[in-house]
């Protein structure tokens, strides 16, 4: 009986054991990330190298979430913490980190970021009031600065981990290679429309819209709430100027909000941008699913 009390208490302990604990015992990378596609990225790179932590909760935005003393000092105790940049992840500002152990990923393109003017302060989730004003900061829904971002993170795995660096410059490549055929992809589907009027019911799609040059307005509606009335006496204006069809949302709208927009003559898609951990599948397989959405859009007549 006794062993088997030790056994058991010996098994408790084992799955106790952090995941960085475990990739320490073997020399492993520990990575923290701010958003789920750095996450993917470093993945990704690292191969078995690594292990990579993104803990902000499946329900909140990570450009908005603030996560505990606890998580904070999981971070402080990683060999890198990945930053998207672009003002991304406010809380990284208000506390102290190791700067050693930052990587700005966006930092080659920051000559290139959007500015963002005058968006009205919103909540949506349990994050709280925010806003979107400042610089846009879903910098790799621009798969070339999607690229450049995965590009930062083999450097500095690189640099801390040379006997890898044949692992990760393969892995990178293989990265790269699928995002630069979804870039190929998306500039070919918008290619055969690029006037065509479009919605989104959010401000967070500026560097697609960029790199693509799509026809876009946003505004900025949440897809768990019905928008008052005075949105959709801003909505129909819009719609004199710019006579869209189609509403692109983040995650799928109220099934009342739907039904307007019908009766308005525009149909709603989902375009997830990813910061977040898909329920499902990863990174890739989201784009591609977006991808598919959108060829609804820009294959009509």
């Amino acid at each position: 009986m006794i062993k088997l009390v030790r056994a058991i208490l010996c098994l408790g302990v084992f799955a106790s054991l952090s995941a960085s604990s475990l990739a320490a015992g073997r020399d492993g990378l520990i990575v923290y990330t701010v958003n789920y596609p750095l996450k993917y990225f470093a993945q990704r790179i690292a191969g078995e190298y690594a292990d990579v932590f993104f803990p902000a909760p499946p329900d909140q935005d990570p450009a908005f979430w603030q996560p505990s003393a606890q998580t904070i000092a999981d971070y402080q105790r990683a060999d890198l913490i990945l930053l998207n940049g672009a003002h991304y992840a406010k809380w990284v500002d208000r506390v102290a980190l190791p700067r050693r152990k930052l990587v700005d990923t966006s930092a080659v393109f920051r000559d290139r970021y959007i500015r963002v003017e005058d968006t009205a302060t919103h909540s949506h989730g349990p994050s709280g009031d925010h806003s979107h004003s400042g610089v846009a900061f879903t910098t790799w829904l621009d798969f070339d600065q999607a690229a450049a971002q995965a590009q930062a993170i083999a450097d500095a795995m690189m640099r801390i981990r040379p006997k890898q660096g044949q692992a990760f410059s393969r892995n990178l490549a293989a990265l790269q290679a699928d995002l630069d055929q979804l870039d190929q992809a998306f500039a070919a589907m918008v290619a055969k429309h690029p006037q065509r009027p479009l919605l989104a019911s959010h401000p967070v799609y500026q560097y697609f819209q960029r790199r693509l040059g799509i026809n876009l307005r946003s505004v900025m509606w949440e897809p768990d709430q019905v928008p008052d009335p005075a949105r959709w006496s801003e909505l129909e204006r819009i719609l004199e100027h710019h006579p869209a069809r189609w509403m692109i949302w983040e995650s799928g709208p109220d099934p009342e909000t739907v039904a307007r927009l019908h009766g308005l003559g525009v149909e709603s898609i989902v375009v997830d941008p990813a910061g977040n951990r898909p329920q499902t599948g990863d990174f890739l397989g989201i784009m591609q699913q977006n991808l598919t959405n959108l060829q609804r859009v820009f294959a009509a007549d």
